[in-house]
């Protein structure tokens, strides 16, 4: 198969590039930019790396000329004076969409976030939301996926957590209440998308996809301060602490320590679809659990913060 990956440079598309590259597939890697983790991905034989963004329609149609499915991975978690949550999510999504059919592609998978939904007060899982309308409303066959949080090499769960313990040996987490999450390892993850475009699963579905374990923040913390042999101190902070800390790492780092987005997905947990939705066969169920070994394989070198996490100083 021809399959386009939009976002192909960024944490999920890298790995779902090499995966299909294995599997014999030809890839087109839709991206502005290189990936810091994996710069070479676009350089591999039977990539065709194009490098553009998705808000040309005209030039997304060009790019998925040929291409049996698109997958769907673009998206931001904070919004900048460049790209906002209504440019990237709700009118790339559609630019996407109306590109796919133009181009004759048969098949979309678009990668969501578990917690999407309309009418919450959060403009980043509203505009999730509307994305995964504009996809259910399309011509296309479709497969959305809900996803919970997702962790791997490259990832920035392990990655800022890491380098956050290496910066300081404490924690806070948000509000006064546990927050448990189900977090999901990044192979789980492609082999299900693998399955809704080769396999011919998951047709016209929107699925709920969250790893194995049920945790709390805390457990994760711990568990990735014991991989990483770092000593650390675990405490509460108000919400609106978090909220205020975000907005003002926002600005200044090339990937905040913390977004608005994330803090709302931690305050609310994230271990269960809402509003509920199908979930995956037995056969695709996530199996790989949040293990030391696991969690070993996805983090980066040992190295904390610093002034160059921040250009703008």
């Amino acid at each position: 198969m021809r399959i386009a990956i939009t976002g192909g440079t960024g944490f999920v598309g890298h790995h779902l590039a090499r995966a299909l590259l294995g599997k014999g597939h030809t890839i087109v890697i839709i991206a502005r930019g290189r990936d810091r983790h994996d710069p070479n991905v676009g350089r591999l034989s039977g990539v065709c790396f194009v490098e553009i963004g998705i808000g040309d329609q005209n030039a997304l149609a060009d790019a998925f000329s040929g291409c049996d499915a698109v997958v769907h991975c673009a998206g931001i978690n904070r919004e900048t004076r460049r790209a906002t949550f209504q440019s990237v999510h709700i009118e790339g999504t559609r630019n996407v969409v109306r590109a796919s059919e133009q181009a004759g592609v048969r098949k979309i998978t678009l990668v969501s976030f578990l917690r999407a939904r309309p009418h919450c007060g959060s403009a980043y899982h509203e505009s999730k939301w509307e994305a995964e309308e504009i996809v259910r409303q399309s011509n296309l066959n479709y497969t959305i996926l809900k996803s919970g949080m997702i962790y791997g090499k490259g990832d920035h769960m392990l990655d800022h957590l890491s380098r956050s313990l290496h910066t300081l040996p404490f924690f806070a987490t948000p509000g006064f209440s546990v927050k448990r999450i189900r977090p999901v390892a990044v192979e789980d993850v492609i082999r299900i998308i693998e399955a809704s475009l080769c396999e011919g699963s998951l047709t016209n579905a929107t699925v709920g996809i969250v790893g194995p374990d049920e945790i709390t923040l805390d457990e994760a913390v711990r568990r990735v301060a014991r991989v990483t042999g770092r000593r650390v101190m675990i405490f509460p902070l108000p919400v609106f602490f978090h909220y205020a800390l975000a907005r003002c790492l926002e600005p200044m780092m090339k990937i905040p320590l913390i977004s608005r987005a994330q803090v709302r997905i931690l305050e609310e947990e994230v271990i269960e679809a809402f509003p509920p939705c199908d979930q995956v066969t037995d056969k695709l169920r996530p199996t790989i659990q949040f293990s030391d070994e696991q969690i070993r394989l996805g983090l980066p070198e040992p190295r904390g913060f610093g002034i160059d996490d921040c250009p703008c100083l």
